[in-house]
């Protein structure tokens, strides 16, 4: 029998997860739950590529996977079959046979991100897991005037992790915007591909600039010293979201509603893809 590719979206909660990848210690992952899952609906062992890895705490709306199987099975089995054997914190959102030739990681073209900021004298208790929670007032303009200067391709050292194990800190951003939604402030990043901590290290600066601890100038001299050491704390995971790959239009990847979904977010803009 021959094999197939099945492309999945999936979401998940990464609050008690070490992460996304699976670990040679007995701690709990995303990627290893959902393998389990499908194997359980495949009849045999199941391994899963996804489109971006995340961090322990870090959450995904519309994470991208694939896997190969040789067992015929209706879409439903690889969703709501396999979301009966999934934890409630994680959940297939869409399934889809691709061709063979699609890779969830290497086909991608961008991939997004955004970080929810919660803006409050108190500390919020039913989704303290899913925000960053500060109590400072934060001017969201002076954040969106910093943002402006990480457009573009850039080296990133000063906003990636000391032990990112990236070839090169080289990366375009396509995209990124600061907005506000009520107590809630957004940081919405699209990029050809992202570094270690890169999204969370933006986000400690940007924090810091909007609490007027640092002017809005700062963002770039950070930039500029190719040292992170530079670069201020790196934000906590609990904001981040994976909420998007985007892939060429002929391999037909399910394109669930960008999240997190407890957001009413404005009508998407127009963007270019990488070459």
């Amino acid at each position: 029998m021959s094999k197939q590719k099945v492309v999945l979206v999936v979401e998940y909660d990464g609050a008690v997860y070490k992460g996304w990848q699976a670990q040679k210690f007995d701690v709990a992952t995303v990627q290893e739950c959902l393998e389990e899952a499908l194997s359980k609906i495949a009849n045999h062992p199941v391994t899963v590529i996804c489109a971006g890895r995340t961090d322990a705490g870090v959450h995904a709306s519309a994470q991208v996977v694939h896997f190969e199987t040789e067992s015929e099975r209706p879409i439903r089995a690889w969703t709501l079959g396999v979301n009966t054997n999934l934890p409630p914190d994680i959940s297939v959102k869409a399934a889809r046979v691709v061709d063979s030739e699609f890779h969830a990681r290497f086909s991608a073209q961008s991939r997004r991100y955004r970080y929810v900021i919660y803006q409050s004298e108190f500390r919020p208790a039913v989704i303290g897991k899913g925000v960053t929670w500060t109590h400072k007032a934060l001017d969201v303009v002076a954040m969106q005037r910093a943002c402006e200067y990480f457009k573009g391709t850039h080296d990133f050292t000063s906003y990636r992790a000391v032990g990112c194990q990236a070839n090169s800190p080289v990366r375009t951003i396509l995209n990124f915007s600061v907005d506000q939604f009520g107590q809630y402030i957004v940081l919405d990043v699209r990029a050809n591909a992202f570094l270690h901590h890169m999204i969370r290290n933006f986000a400690g600066v940007l924090m810091t600039i909007g609490a007027g601890e640092q002017p809005v100038e700062w963002a770039k001299q950070v930039l500029d010293a190719k040292d992170r050491s530079k670069g201020g704390v790196t934000a906590p995971p609990y904001g981040l979201y994976f909420v998007d790959a985007e892939y060429p239009s002929h391999f037909n990847v399910p394109k669930p509603p960008l999240g997190p979904h407890f957001l009413p977010f404005k009508e998407e803009p127009e963007y270019e893809l990488p070459r």
